[in-house]
């Protein structure tokens, strides 16, 4: 028995190395997992380059979106299903920043950067993102993250793939970053809700009930 392809597409300030647990995870599980790097100037660059990892898997894919990640995930075509992880699920005539708000939580966090864009700084990080990861996994994770180039949280999507596309949508309880009630609101967009009692990037803390989730959806197997 085989299983569909995943696609694990990161959310900003992330990169794939942050997906390293839940890949080898599902992996583990028999899953083929392909983990595009976004930061390519823009919320359409972003959608182009997973897409062109959705077109080079066996098939249509299941694809994850964390954070961020949920607007490029939204805009993808050819795909079996979505999994949204304490993401933003926009239409599209909506980008994260206006989902979000001016007086989203992480808003606060958030610093100018050397470089033009913005930063989260690594004790922050720890707080904001991973606060219930141990001290040295939450270490590890904040020095992972890279600046963040200005505008990608104001692009919208071209398609609203979640209209037409079964999805599941992950809230994450305990989140600094993206308000748990926030994500219940845009949840009722997907197919299906789950909850766990986690931070913002719960495939970092417990990657095993994670894929626990988006292996619950692969009833489909082939």
């Amino acid at each position: 028995m085989t299983y569909p392809d995943l696609v694990l597409v990161h959310g900003l300030y992330h990169q794939p190395s942050h997906m390293q647990m839940i890949e080898a995870e599902l992996r583990s599980r028999g899953f083929m997992v392909h983990v595009p790097r976004l930061h390519r100037g823009s919320l359409g660059e972003d959608t182009r380059a997973v897409q062109a990892a959705v077109d080079d898997c066996d098939g249509e894919p299941i694809v994850v979106g964390h954070s961020y990640g949920g607007a490029v995930i939204t805009g993808l075509e050819r795909i079996r299903r979505l999994v949204y992880i304490a993401a933003f699920v926009p239409d599209v005539d909506e980008s994260c920043a206006g989902l979000g708000g001016e007086h989203a939580p992480v808003n606060e966090w958030v610093r100018a950067h050397d470089s033009g864009g913005t930063f989260i700084r690594g004790a922050d990080a720890m707080q904001l993102f991973y606060q219930d990861c141990p001290f040295e996994l939450a270490d590890w994770a904040a020095k992972q993250l890279v600046p963040q180039a200005s505008g990608h949280g104001r692009g919208k999507p071209l398609r609203a793939a979640w209209k037409s596309v079964e999805s599941t949508y992950l809230v994450c309880a305990q989140d600094r970053a993206v308000a748990p009630e926030l994500q219940e609101r845009m949840a009722h967009r997907c197919t299906t809700v789950a909850k766990m009692q986690a931070s913002h990037s719960p495939y970092i803390a417990n990657p095993a009930a994670v894929a626990d989730v988006i292996a619950s959806h692969t009833s489909d197997a082939r």
